[in-house]
């Protein structure tokens, strides 16, 4: 990687990366290996999640025990995900991010293992845990090695290209686990997971170089980078939009299989087609913001998302208002608009909370994802409750309105306006500043 300079950062080279001013690798690695590693390692742990689910009601029948209690392997698995995230991110910090990162990866092959061989319930659950403690560090570190690799008007196409591509795979993975179970039984699902995990782990420790400099090392522990970034304006402001902004998508997952079959009376088949369209249109926006990113700054992508979203907030109160929206098109077709913006809205809110300080990506990165999991859990629980005791989705759709405006507030009140482009330069001056503002 170039030395810093006064001149704007230039991206990586598009042939090979050899970072020689990191811990030395052994060899130059196509940055396309790179890319497809960090798309791997960071669908690890969606992908595990999800491809499950279609098995829980094997799993019941299994084990001899309720519906709510085999609910704890995927409650408890998001709690190892949020828990990963505080504590792989600063560890990344400090140790550099192969070493912390092969080390989750190597928990979540020994935890998904267990699952194969887990006889009890309790068992089942503990092996999640685990293995969503381990596998989840590929989540919050690829953004810190994304950031370590890239400028920061590059850091948000990139995010937005990984999670396009992982999107693709995650969205496919209940129907691979289903199709398992009825063919294999459920635990040829943690064959298949057990294989992934292994092959992701090989793959890093192959071919991922170290992409913490030596100069950004930091002795620090957690609680003192936190402190260091909470100290930004900019940085609480950029977290906050992007924690708000996510906090949107699990407020409607937790609201839309009540709304569209307790209030609208179709079937739950009809619903998980309904609710592919949201992801679409979440894909769609990411690809289209891997592509503006590079010729945009990062505060007119996240206004122009905030936009989107904002205006198919609107359109779906109004439709609550005068009730048409009582039909899944029209309630699912709106908001694709929302999650459109959404996209753009989350990808670049995050790339400006990781280039606050960048030598603390790692921290960034995780508390970032803690407070994503952490509030978005609890406004999946509220968006259960708006759609299990109200008759209409308008009190959803206010709710999803109110975050809307919030994410807007946050930028507004707390992100300095900058009529100029950040160059490399007042990023260094930023970085050597206290406060750590831009």
């Amino acid at each position: 990687m170039p030395a810093r300079t006064g001149r704007p950062e230039r991206p990586l080279q598009n042939v090979t990366l050899s970072l020689t001013d990191s811990i030395p690798t052994r060899r130059a690695v196509p940055l396309r290996t790179v890319l497809v590693l960090l798309v791997i390692m960071t669908g690890a742990a969606p992908i595990s999640l999800y491809m499950l689910v279609p098995a829980l009601p094997v799993l019941a029948t299994s084990f001899g025990s309720t519906a709510s209690a085999v609910q704890m392997t995927v409650s408890l698995y998001m709690v190892g995900i949020a828990c990963s995230q505080i504590i792989m991110g600063p560890l990344s910090d400090r140790y550099g991010r192969r070493p912390v990162l092969i080390a989750g990866l190597g928990l979540m092959v020994v935890a998904t293992i267990g699952g194969i061989f887990a006889q009890t319930l309790p068992q089942l659950v503990a092996a999640r845990f685990l293995q969503a403690l381990g596998g989840a560090s590929g989540m919050v570190i690829s953004r810190a090695i994304i950031r370590d690799l890239y400028a920061r008007d590059r850091v948000a196409s990139m995010i937005s290209l990984v999670i396009a591509v992982m999107m693709i795979a995650q969205m496919l993975s209940p129907l691979a686990g289903g199709l398992l179970e009825i063919s294999f039984g459920w635990r040829s699902i943690f064959y298949v997971l057990t294989a992934l995990a292994v092959v992701t782990c090989i793959g890093v420790t192959v071919a991922l170089p170290e992409t913490r400099r030596r100069a950004d090392a930091t002795a620090s522990g957690f609680s003192a980078g936190a402190r260091g970034l909470l100290s930004s304006r900019a940085f609480v402001g950029y977290v906050l939009c992007q924690v708000l902004a996510s906090s949107i998508i699990f407020t409607f997952a937790g609201a839309g299989p009540y709304i569209v079959v307790s209030q609208m009376g179709r079937s739950s088949a009809e619903y998980g087609a309904w609710f592919a369209t949201s992801g679409l249109a979440y894909l769609l926006g990411n690809l289209c913001c891997a592509k503006f990113a590079p010729r945009h700054s990062l505060d007119k992508l996240i206004w122009l998302g905030l936009g989107f979203q904002s205006a198919g907030a609107l359109l779906n109160v109004a439709w609550g208002i005068t009730g048409i929206n009582q039909a899944p098109a029209w309630l699912f077709g709106t908001h694709m608009i929302i999650m459109f913006g959404n996209a753009f809205a989350m990808s670049n809110s995050a790339a400006g909370a990781l280039s606050i300080r960048p030598q603390l990506a790692g921290t960034a990165s995780g508390m970032m994802g803690f407070l994503q999991m952490g509030f978005g859990s609890l406004c999946s629980q509220f968006g259960a409750w708006l759609g299990g005791n109200f008759a209409t989705p308008l009190p959803v759709n206010l709710a999803l309105l109110g975050l809307s405006a919030l994410c807007a507030a946050a930028m507004i009140f707390l992100v300095p306006r900058q009529p100029t482009v950040a160059t490399e330069k007042l990023i260094e001056q930023a970085e050597s500043e206290e406060s750590g503002l831009l």
